[in-house]
């Protein structure tokens, strides 16, 4: 039968053996008689859920509320999608073509793939009743009800006034009130000055009071409450300043204000008032009318006798002020009002870029104290005689080093850049000034990318020692000091001037290409970049003046000294060039800079195509700590070299070799033929990608040191062929009119090469490199065979020394994981396997540096599951596999990082279906060898790690099982057939295992048992979703019943946290059967006991709650700890239930009748057997006791239970329950503040205990 039909229906026995447990608790605590309980709970084997649910289809579909019966249908989906900052995906079209590396082209799968994401739709009733989607627990405000009897009539009465009561005096003033009982007629009445307060009463109506002046006298002569009128208006006909207050029974009160602007006041918050009062009672009655629909108005209406209207009235306002702000009984629970969401995990996220401190720097002027008109056009203004060019960094004093990639500015106006123009020397193709054409680069027009003057800077660990350096280049002309002198020395500035930009003039022809070093700047030292460590910019900081560059400090070396020298009081000794240099430093506006592109020039969304002012990513240059690591989830792959020094002062090869420029290229061949490659960022002004670049030049030194950093875009496959080409050139400076032209076209004379190959032992070398230099380049000179043809310069002594720092996600410099791939890749090429060799290289990866660890997790983790996957035939491998995954988890645990590996399992992770036709999923093998190394005797380091970080491996198999499931459709499969019975067995082998390291080794491993206990009831809970739950009952019952009723404290926390966490799951109702499983319906009526009794039938049919209730009703019997422990439980579960909102409409009028039928069986079974004492002491305070009172113990029975107060005897235990009961507002009851009957049960005591079912005597 329905358990619509009957109140004695059984359909909720799940709700009504929480009511079983309440008869237990007043039992066993009050008078001692332990009924039901045993020395152990009694191992109940569970019914066979799968079968049940199929021989009683026809039923479950059939009834009214199936709903919480059956588990849904589409309970589980994979979502797909990625969502990237950037308008376009950074990978290159082309990339996994390209590309023949194993290694890369995981790389490039891992970043162009889309997240896996198994999405269960009630995920969010999977926890406690914290993470419910409701999360309304809490009112807002509970009413405070003040009762007369209460009040203390010997405080002062200004006090006890109707203004001083909580909610406050909102408004006050002087009010002239009409006369009212007055017989003159309406036109004529007399207005008396009164001083009037608007107050809020405690339940939230309005009153307005009148007294004679301002003081609160003792008597008012007058109110008006607020909640009775519907209307005010003015009347100037009355009285100047007039308004009328009208109220429902067509009652007005007249009132006037002595001004106009008090008069506006008065009414606007009167109307507000009424309109608020008016809502709220139309809501009212629209709530009421629903609530009683299909009831007879008898059932809540209780008129006189005599059947006045005007009792039937005050009796529904009554029914109307009682449902108003009605809360929730679990509302007022301790843990519910402090909502304490520390416990609970923070949600999950995707792998993201890192997010550091960033601040964007806007370069808006520079300029020099000798200016001139260049231009012929009336437009422009006086500017700088000669072109210069700018390039910022940012420098870290703590660390002692740079911290971002060279941030490169042009800001010369359009008539200084034409001076660059005429520059006809040779050179390559994009350094010689020649405008480019306008082509898209990753869809911007280039024209747009060519003169940024925005840079976007990071900084991971901000503080206040680090700075922004600004370096200041010209066109190479001489030496530094001769080249600043006239902007030091300046006594004729117009005349200076011209003579000036005439010289620039002939320079630039000749030497545009060329840069030379002219001085730098930075952030003073009273004014850091960084107010904090917590990142606050300091935007009104203002550069240090321009300082003339020593040409004997030029390396970063160098900058951080004079940086440092900063600090000290002393005044500096460097020369000071005027200059007025404009950078403004802005925080990036949330949630992102508009208009911007990567340093890879790929667009940032938001991104609009017609913009101008368009802000670059400068490249932070992240320390190699493994805190600032962050995995990789986008494409880079940059290259930087660094150019260091050059010792030629001794060499005898070249006659002059003084003006010594460095051009950087990179190739791909070294045959005599070979062409550099198109892969250099060029700087502003030129094609963003050339073929070469130049460092600054300095004049007449044999032995320069540089600073330039220049970045290469490397392609996807690389090769041994590819390698650094450094070019030396002797530079002409001398500017002779009268020299032939012959003579004047050698610009430049070549003193020498250098080459570095990029590869060594198929892996980028990024260390410093000290190179020998030849004067001569043969074909092949990367060869080692012929050493005969080069011509060392110095004997080959190491005269160049550079440094390379590599920005790459696509290729790792770690020799171990550089070689694991490797071997991978053979054997997926076919290669025949040497037994061992991959057990060899999986135990190297141990020595795997941690940074890279961090930086490719996604790509190392996914390639780790697919050898686990593929490769079964020995079950060494196998385990070393899962060794190393537990590596790597402990490492990213300790280093703090283990949300990296919670965003790879819900993101990342997926699946593989295994290559051979005899190999097995990866949730089938990593079973079998995480119960492996939990057999494993002697490796017990092993065996407390993977207990400590247990979660990983649980999650990974939850995944993998959804994926298999929804991947190979076989979720629409029976339960029984979804999974081989190999698995089955492999998971009980493995609970098995898991077992005596949580009940034995609990004392020597406290965290690692409560860890994987934990993650085993998460693991099962998501088992019961996908598999047969039967079997996961079996399981269940398997592991509960490994601990015994004599362990101590830690293990009753185990075991009920077990449970809890297993109760929690989003369907725990379905998974109880809340369906008849007894005697005929005849003989249940004859036995009404046997529906609440934790009989073995019961426990078998209702297997969790039954299981929960034992344990609980063993608890009760130990000390204050346990008992709390396991009512914690029970109460949070009954929380659950109460706020889930998937339940509360569906079941609410099953739960009233369930109610009484409750109350009836409380009435048979337990109120006969009460102490007499306690009867004579109930009527001795309350005169009777209503049936509702005793229903309303279940809330004092949990707060009694887990406190550790403890009657004297059972009489004084239940009055100090009613000392401790919450009073009638606390019960979501509202008493109407009018209600001063004293006969009132609810105004008369302070203690009572009122509810939904005891209105009729509050009139």
């Amino acid at each position: 039968e329905g358990c619509c039909s009957s109140f004695h229906g059984v359909r909720f026995l799940l709700w009504r053996s929480y009511y079983w447990l309440f008869y237990i608790l007043y039992v066993c605590k009050f008078f001692h008689l332990l009924f039901f309980l045993q020395e152990k709970t009694k191992v109940v084997e569970p019914l066979d859920y799968e079968n049940v649910i199929l021989q009683r289809k026809v039923q479950i579909y059939s009834d009214p509320l199936r709903d919480l019966l059956i588990f849904p249908i589409e309970d589980v989906s994979v979502i797909i999608g990625r969502q990237r900052r950037t308008v376009q995906s950074t990978v290159p079209e082309d990339a996994l073509k390209k590309a023949q590396s194993l290694f890369v082209k995981e790389c490039i799968k891992t970043y162009s793939s889309d997240w896996h994401v198994v999405n269960y739709k009630y995920e969010e009733y999977s926890g406690d009743f914290r993470m419910l989607p409701c999360k309304s627990f809490r009112p807002d405000k509970i009413p405070s009800h003040v009762f007369e009897i209460d009040e203390d009539f010997e405080k002062d009465e200004d006090s006890s006034s109707l203004c001083s009561q909580k909610g406050g005096v909102i408004k006050q003033g002087w009010l002239h009130r009409a006369n009212v009982n007055s017989t003159i007629t309406v036109t004529m009445k007399v207005f008396k000055r009164r001083y009037f307060y608007l107050s809020q009463l405690t339940d939230g109506s309005y009153i307005l009071n009148s007294y004679k002046d301002e003081k609160i006298s003792k008597e008012s002569k007058g109110c008006i409450f607020l909640d009775a009128c519907n209307d005010v208006v003015q009347c100037p006909k009355m009285r100047r300043y007039a308004f009328e207050l009208k109220t429902i029974d067509k009652y007005s009160h007249y009132l006037a204000a002595e001004t106009e602007q008090e008069m506006e006041e008065w009414l606007v918050t009167l109307r507000k008032i009424i309109q608020s009062n008016t809502e709220s009672l139309v809501q009212e009655k629209k709530d009421a009318v629903e609530s009683v629909q299909g009831q007879s108005i008898n059932t809540y209406l209780h008129p006189s006798p005599a059947g006045c209207k005007q009792c039937a009235w005050r009796n529904q306002l009554n029914k109307l002020s009682r449902n108003d702000g009605r809360q929730n009984l679990f509302s007022f629970d301790p843990e519910v009002q402090r909502l304490d969401f520390s416990g609970i995990e923070p949600d999950v996220k995707p792998f993201e870029e890192k997010c550091s401190r960033r601040f964007v720097v806007c370069c808006q002027d520079f300029s020099l104290n000798l200016l001139a008109q260049l231009s012929d056009r009336s437009e422009g203004g006086p500017t700088n005689v000669e072109p210069f060019f700018l390039s910022l960094a940012l420098f870290d004093l703590k660390n002692n080093c740079k911290i971002s990639a060279d941030f490169h500015v042009d800001l010369n106006p359009p008539s200084v850049r034409d001076m660059l123009l005429d520059n006809s020397a040779s050179g390559a193709e994009g350094t010689k000034g020649r405008s480019p054409g306008d082509s898209l680069v990753h869809g911007v027009p280039e024209s747009c990318l060519r003169y940024i003057k925005r840079g976007v800077f990071s900084v991971t660990d901000p503080h206040v020692e680090i700075f922004l350096v600004a370096r200041v280049e010209k066109v190479l002309q001489g030496s530094i000091t001769h080249c600043a002198e006239p902007y030091m020395k300046n006594s004729d500035p117009g005349k200076t001037a011209q003579k000036v930009h005439k010289v620039a003039k002939q320079v630039c022809s000749r030497l545009g290409q060329y840069r030379m070093p002219f001085g730098w700047a930075a952030r003073l030292v009273t004014s850091h970049l960084f107010k904090d460590s917590q990142g606050t910019l300091d935007a009104e900081g203002k550069f240090s003046p321009l300082y003339k560059q020593d040409s004997s400090k030029l390396s970063n070396e160098d900058m951080l000294k004079l940086l440092a020298e900063y600090k000290k009081p002393e005044k500096t000794k460097l020369q000071v060039i005027p200059a007025q240099l404009n950078i403004v430093i802005k925080d990036i506006p949330f949630p992102s800079l508009p208009d911007c592109v990567t340093a890879s020039y790929i667009p940032i969304k938001p991104f609009e195509k017609s913009c101008e002012d368009i802000a670059v990513e400068v490249e932070e240059l992240v320390p190699e700590v493994a805190k600032y690591c962050y995995p990789f989830t986008v494409y880079k792959n940059h290259l930087y070299v660094y150019p260091l020094h050059l010792k030629y002062e001794n060499q005898k090869v070249f006659a002059k070799a003084r003006n010594i420029a460095v051009c950087v290229e990179f190739r791909d061949s070294d045959e005599a033929d070979a062409r550099p490659l198109k892969c250099i960022y060029g700087k502003p002004g030129g094609h963003l990608l050339t073929t070469n670049a130049y460092a600054a030049v300095l004049h007449h030194n044999q032995s320069p040191e540089f600073y330039d950093e220049i970045k290469i875009e490397l392609p996807i496959h690389l090769h041994q062929k590819h390698h650094l080409l450094f070019t030396f050139y002797h530079v002409s400076c001398e500017i002779n009119t009268k020299a032939t032209s012959k003579k004047q076209d050698t610009v430049e004379t070549q003193v020498g090469y250098a080459w570095v190959p990029l590869l060594k032992d198929g892996r980028i070398v990024t260390l410093e490199r000290h190179l020998p230099v030849s004067s001569n380049l043969p074909p092949g000179y990367l060869g080692l065979g012929d050493t005969e043809s080069r011509k060392w310069v110095d004997g080959a002594k190491p005269l160049f020394k550079i440094r390379i720092h590599l920005d790459s996600t696509i290729y790792t410099q770690d020799m171990h994981l550089h070689k694991f791939f490797q071997y991978c890749q053979l054997v997926q090429a076919g290669a025949k396997e040497v037994p061992g060799e991959l057990v060899k290289y999986l135990k190297c990866l141990h020595a795997m540096e941690i940074q890279v660890m961090i930086q490719f997790l996604p790509v190392i983790l996914m390639q780790l599951f697919r050898v686990l996957t593929n490769v079964t035939q020995e079950d060494e491998v196998a385990v070393n596999c899962t060794m190393v995954l537990l590596h790597i988890v402990s490492k990213c645990h300790e280093e703090g990082l283990d949300h990296y590996l919670r965003s790879f399992i819900k993101y990342v992770f997926r699946a593989e279906k295994p290559s051979g036709t005899q190999a097995k999923m990866t949730h089938e093998i990593l079973v079998l060898s995480m119960a492996t190394i939990l057999k494993q005797s002697a490796d017990f380091l092993a065996i407390n790690k993977l207990l400590k970080y247990s979660w990983f491996f649980f999650e990974a198999l939850a995944k993998s099982m959804a994926m298999y499931l929804l991947e190979e459709n076989k979720i629409k499969l029976p339960r029984g057939q979804r999974f081989p019975d190999s698995y089955q067995h492999a998971l009980h082998s493995l609970l098995l295992a898991i077992i005596p390291h949580v009940t034995i080794r609990y004392n020597e491993i406290p965290e690692e048992s409560r860890n994987v206990n934990f993650s085993l009831a998460n693991f099962l809970k998501r088992c019961l979703t996908f598999m047969d739950r039967g079997f996961v009952f079996n399981l269940i019952n398997d592991y509960i019943s490994g601990f015994s009723p004599k362990d101590p404290k830690l293990l009753v926390e185990y075991k009920f946290e077990f449970l809890q966490t297993i109760c929690n799951h989003e369907h725990y109702i379905p998974l109880n059967l809340p369906m008849t499983f007894s005697k005929p319906k005849l003989q249940r009526v004859q036995d009404v006991n046997l529906e609440y009794s934790l009989t073995d039938e019961y426990c078998r049919h209702h297997f969790l709650v039954g299981m929960l209730l034992r344990e609980a009703s063993v608890a009760l019997q130990d000390n204050y700890d346990i008992r709390y422990t396991a009512i914690s439980v029970l109460k949070n579960l009954l929380i659950k239930h109460a706020f889930d909102n998937r339940y509360q409409h569906k079941v609410r009028h099953i739960l009233l009748a369930f109610k009484q039928n409750a109350l009836e069986l409380y009435e048979k079974t337990y109120v006969r057997s009460l102490d007499f004492a306690w009867c004579t002491k109930v009527n001795q305070r309350r005169g009777s006791v209503d049936s509702h009172e005793m229903l309303d113990f279940r809330w004092v029975a949990f707060n009694f239970l887990q406190s550790e107060a403890q009657p004297k005897e059972p009489g004084d235990g239940l009055v100090f329950f009613l000392d401790a009961a919450p009073c009638c507002s606390h019960m979501s009851l509202k008493v109407p503040s009018y209600c001063v009957d004293p006969t009132c049960t609810c105004c008369r005591l302070k203690t009572c205990l009122c509810s939904e079912f005891s209105s009729s005597n509050c009139s």
